[in-house]
């Protein structure tokens, strides 16, 4: 018989160990995972970049998003058009202003100019060895996977979310999973 935890108490579970982090770990860790995105686009430079908006204690990437705005990529924040609809991205840099949309999420607040991005950073609330990501479990950031053409999939995560979960037949793993120890490349 399986004993691992039942998803929902996963996900309660690794959004206490994430809460639990120190503002240090914090920062260190955001600095550390935001060095190793940094490296993939130098080995696989971008031009569109997916990112998002951190909360509930998610990596705050905020200085890369800047760092890769300079360098020239274009970034865009998720959009809910529709509850059971893929995500769509609005063109964003830092300093644009933002607004919650009916999600609570924050968007770009002036015209929603849409961009396919090639690659997407998803947050992820835990992640499994088979870089298959746990999230709040809405289903956005899978059914915007199985759309074609399919973007390049990063996962954003903290180590200590890394947990042993049996994926369902709709999860759809990750390309990458980036974590202040490293980056995990699903082969």
């Amino acid at each position: 018989m399986d004993k691992r935890p039942l998803k929902s108490e996963l996900r309660s579970l690794l959004l206490a160990t994430r809460n639990a982090m120190t503002a240090a770990q914090r920062a260190q860790s955001d600095a550390a995972i935001s060095d190793r995105v940094l490296a993939l686009h130098r080995a696989e430079p971008l031009r569109t970049l997916g990112v998002y908006w951190p909360i509930r204690s998610e990596p705050d990437l905020q200085n890369l998003y800047a760092e890769l705005s300079a360098q020239g990529v274009s970034l865009a924040l998720p959009f809910v058009l529709s509850k059971y609809q893929p995500l769509r991205f609005a063109a964003w840099k830092p300093g644009d202003p933002l607004e919650k949309d009916a999600m609570g999420i924050a968007v770009p607040a002036n015209e929603k100019r849409f961009l396919l991005p090639e690659a997407l950073l998803i947050p992820c609330v835990g992640f499994n060895a088979a870089a298959v990501r746990l999230g709040y479990g809405g289903g956005y950031y899978d059914r915007t996977l199985a759309v074609s053409p399919r973007p390049t999939a990063i996962g954003i995560a903290y180590e200590c979310c890394r947990a042993d979960f049996v994926s369902e037949p709709h999860d759809i793993p990750l390309d990458f999973v980036i974590t202040e120890k490293g980056i995990i490349r699903l082969a």
